[in-house]
């Protein structure tokens, strides 16, 4: 009886590890651990997208596009593991759009480094535009400008567009232009009006109208979540004409 209670025992644990700690999974239709797994769903598709170096575990799970989320497992060092994200495909210049906005709601852990973002990329993934829409722990946006004590500097603070207030960075990820616009403060849902944003870095010359805009991505940008952390998005979509 205590050998069977005890292989019992071992399975229920093996399992918790497999699908790490997180309620969510076991009634998910979706899931999955593979590093570059992916689903499609309603036009969207979401991503579980471990592409960093030195990145632990991290296990996928999903009901919807709209409803999905992860457990990660990296460790406390420096660099991004992970963007696990759903995406959007838009195909459409920035001219020839009347609409593109986006609402979110997420739960999101108090620990660890981290970013809940947008990754929009335009012109053939020429240029990357990132929200954030709120982050933790150490981790900064992509610059050119950095102060003496190693902090990003902002080439606009304070800037209204889109429905949120930002601070903008402009800065490369060494193969194209990156525009950070950073919400001066964390909030976990609300809507964002894509096609507002884009129209200010086209008033500023950054790029023209003429640009098309390939995908709209959002998801977690994870730097480290040691003590294995869940990220959810509850709810999710985009819209465009």
């Amino acid at each position: 009886m205590k050998k069977k209670f005890k292989v019992l025992l071992c399975l229920i644990l093996s399992l918790v590890l497999v699908f790490g700690f997180s309620n969510s999974v076991f009634a998910a239709t979706w899931s999955s651990s593979e590093q570059w797994a992916s689903w499609t769903n309603g036009g969207y598709t979401i991503y579980n997208n471990i592409w960093g170096s030195g990145a632990g575990y991290q296990g996928i799970w999903a009901n919807s596009y709209s409803n999905w989320g992860v457990w990660a497992q990296h460790p406390d060092t420096g660099g991004i593991k992970s963007y696990p994200n759903v995406s959007r495909p838009i195909g459409k210049t920035i001219s020839s759009l009347a609409n593109l906005k986006s609402s979110f709601n997420v739960t999101r852990p108090s620990s660890g480094s981290y970013v809940t973002a947008y990754d929009i990329w335009t012109n053939g993934y020429s240029y990357e535009i990132m929200l954030w829409m709120n982050y933790y722990g150490d981790v900064n946006p992509i610059s050119y400008n950095w102060d003496q004590y190693g902090n990003p500097v902002a080439v606009f603070t304070n800037v209204t567009a889109g429905g949120h207030t930002w601070n903008v960075y402009q800065g490369s990820n060494n193969s194209n232009p990156v525009y950070s616009f950073v919400r001066t403060g964390n909030t976990n849902s609300g809507t964002v009006d894509i096609l507002a944003i884009l129209k200010w870095i086209e008033s500023k010359g950054w790029f023209s109208g003429t640009q098309t805009v390939n995908t709209v991505q959002f998801g977690f940008e994870i730097t480290s979540s040691s003590a294995g952390l869940d990220f959810i998005c509850n709810s999710y979509s985009v819209t465009s004409n």
